[in-house]
């Protein structure tokens, strides 16, 4: 990558509807147009989930309108950063790719207070991000 260069972040978890949800909206808030923000699922869900969305709202980040997606291919190559959250032996490897794995519980079927530590969580983690980037 060289200076005059966007890098590229990929957040992936399996449904796609709330950790990297969570983390692609922190990024789009965080650095702005300065980073090329994606999302996708192994196994994507119908859609985001509300208390995830809930939770984003309550910091002014709306995710509603970012649709699950389903893990591609030509995505993933064409990232600099990948990003995992859960997906475990699902998500595939792409050699030359900078790797992270971001061990956070999965907010599907939790408690609005726990989706909150998870997205303030999240909002750490994606600032080190920022600042490496």
């Amino acid at each position: 990558m060289t200076m005059a260069e966007i890098p590229s972040v990929l957040f992936v978890c399996v449904h796609n509807a709330g950790r990297s949800q969570m983390a692609a909206g922190w990024l789009r808030q965080l650095a702005g147009d300065r980073v090329e923000v994606r999302s996708a699922g192994t196994e994507p869900a119908d859609q985001v989930n509300p208390v995830a969305v809930e939770a984003m709202r309550e910091v002014g980040i709306d995710i509603a309108g970012q649709p699950p997606s389903r893990l591609e291919y030509d995505t993933a190559q064409a990232s600099d950063v990948i990003i995992t959250m859960g997906c475990g032996d699902a998500c595939p490897v792409f050699p030359g790719k900078r790797y992270e794995d971001w061990p956070l519980a999965d907010p599907a079927g939790q408690p609005i207070h726990v989706v909150r530590r998870i997205r303030d969580d999240l909002r750490d983690r994606v600032r080190r991000l920022v600042d490496e980037l």
